[in-house]
């Protein structure tokens, strides 16, 4: 395959999901310009780096592993800053009980260590199964399994024992 193949490949699957790219880059950061940015750091990373995508078949998986390491990325540089989004300071603002329960949940996950987080976001947010969040991650199944299942006893600490996902 020629690299303008891969290009077009790669342009198309982009743009044919990019409301999941920008969900996935906006559970990591909460704001929705910071989740833009995110996604347009690593569209730029992936074009330059397209070589490296060696079999097709892996370009969903490729192109998240790009978006969670870049998420990663800028969570780690703007570690002191907080940020808020209009839609989540509107959460804190007097709600119905449901929504008050999703806040928890979140902030729950929020708390949680990176590479927990992570698992929690691919498996339950983006619906990914766990061989395949093991090969975005780059972790062996079973270390994705232990982790899966740490983060979920730690949320179930953290909100209490009525939290079932």
């Amino acid at each position: 395959m020629t690299r303008n193949e891969k290009y077009k490949l790669v342009e198309d699957f982009i743009i044919e999901n990019r409301e999941a790219h920008y969900r996935l880059a906006y559970s990591y950061v909460r704001n929705k310009e910071n989740a833009l940015d995110i996604i347009q750091d690593a569209i730029e990373k992936a074009l330059k780096s397209i070589d490296r995508l060696t079999e097709i078949r892996y370009l969903k998986t490729w192109f998240y592993r790009i978006i969670v390491n870049t998420a990663i990325d800028f969570i780690r540089k703007h570690k002191k800053m907080t940020f808020m989004d209009d839609d989540l300071l509107s959460h804190h603002l007097p709600n119905v009980e449901d929504e008050l329960e999703d806040i928890d949940l979140q902030e729950a996950i929020d708390h949680l260590p990176l590479p927990y987080k992570s698992i929690i976001i691919l498996r339950f947010f983006e619906d990914l199964q766990i061989d395949e969040i093991s090969k975005i991650t780059g972790l062996n199944i079973n270390t994705v399994k232990t982790r899966l299942y740490a983060a979920l006893k730690k949320l179930r600490l953290e909100i209490g024992e009525e939290f079932r996902i």
